[in-house]
């Protein structure tokens, strides 16, 4: 199928919304890992790190995982057989941020959400400088899926954005209105567009995201929207950790605020790992680029089992630091008594810039064009 013109109008205004994703799932999408100055090791140990996510969602769901020509060789040699591969070129492996945002109608319909995508910077703070082929990545999935598609002028990812499914939707300052992103808008109309596209009506703006966060702030290592009342928030008690005033401003914000209904949100508060950082030997593995991201020992590494994916009956855990795996898993499990936790480990994921929730996007549950049931 080919990709679909963009639509008139904007979500808001044809009664669509955003779903939460603790909401019935259609599937999953992935991207397969691959580029030299991410991931080490020409991606071999990213490749397992990714199959061992892919290995739990396609035991509770439908997944297809996007790879290049070059590589689906290697990545259906990887891969259990249940996942489809697609043949799809992008310039990384963030499905969360360069995939489509998915809406929902009260009648069930599907319609994508293509958000403008400049590699969370562009040339003021980018991750590489060529991003086309990312940018495509969600009308190609749209497409796909058989789902029309609206254009968002709006520099957002995936990954920029957590709903409660019912109206409100949770994003930081620090990215949002990065000088890359969005500055030049102003936050008056950045939230006026993030309402448009979302069927929010209430946008919660967070000062900061996790310390040393390469995507600048975004608001899914940060907290994690696990239910229509319940966040999961990243925490350290250390004062002298970076973290702690931004995760300490987040709390206070969030203790203000109400959902469209004058219900409280329930913050439960997720340990922070580490702190984390790259060792020689990692770094060592990674092959620089003109114009990339430049990974060195001793970067310390933004790690957060906020990070985590939701999948239907399981909740997919990044297990990322055995002084503190434990206490993040059973947290997570006494908070979503009615999903099975499934721990992952995922170093090789964050040495890449994110964890599990980055490289996964839903797609809700509904209808396609034709209206077969999904």
């Amino acid at each position: 199928m080919g990709e679909l013109t963009p639509l008139p109008g904007t979500p808001a205004a044809d009664g669509y919304r955003m779903p939460g994703e603790f909401e019935a799932h259609a599937g999953t999408w992935m991207l397969w890992p691959e580029r030299g100055d991410t991931w080490r090791d020409d991606a071999a140990p990213a490749e397992q790190a990714f199959t061992a996510v892919a290995e739990a969602i396609v035991a509770a769901e439908p997944l297809t995982v996007a790879v290049s020509a070059a590589r689906r060789a290697r990545a259906r040699a990887a891969l259990p057989a249940g996942v489809t591969l697609v043949e799809m070129e992008s310039d990384d492996a963030w499905m969360r941020d360069v995939g489509p945002t998915v809406v929902v109608d009260a009648a069930g319909d599907r319609r994508a959400v293509d958000w403008t995508f400049n590699a969370w910077g562009g040339d003021v703070h980018g991750l590489y400088p060529d991003w086309r082929a990312d940018d495509a990545v969600a009308a190609k999935v749209a497409a796909l899926e058989g789902m029309e598609r609206y254009r968002a002028p709006l520099i957002q990812e995936g990954g920029g954005l957590h709903t409660d499914g019912k109206g409100t939707v949770f994003v930081t300052e620090e990215c949002v209105l990065s000088t890359g992103r969005n500055a030049g808008l102003g936050r008056q109309t950045c939230e006026e567009m993030l309402k448009a596209y979302t069927g929010a009506e209430q946008v919660v703006w967070l000062p900061r995201g996790v310390f040393a966060d390469e995507t600048t702030g975004h608001v899914d290592n940060l907290l994690h929207v696990a239910g229509p009342n319940l966040i999961l928030l990243t925490w350290t008690d250390d004062p002298w950790d970076p973290q702690h005033v931004r995760s300490a401003e987040a709390l206070a914000v969030l203790e203000r605020v109400h959902d469209l209904y004058d219900q409280p949100f329930r913050i439960l508060k997720l340990p922070m790992p580490g702190p984390l950082h790259m060792s020689d030997r990692e770094a060592g593995g990674v092959v620089a680029a003109p114009g990339g991201k430049p990974r060195e020992a001793g970067d310390r590494l933004a790690g957060s089992y906020a990070n985590f994916y939701l999948v239907e009956g399981r909740v997919l855990v990044p297990l990322l630091d055995p002084r503190t795996d434990d206490d993040a898993c059973r947290i997570i499990a006494d908070a979503l008594p009615d999903r099975e936790v499934v721990g992952i480990p995922a170093r090789e994921i964050l040495l890449g810039g994110g964890n599990i929730h980055c490289i996964t996007q839903q797609i809700p549950a509904g209808q396609t064009l034709s209206g077969k049931p999904q």
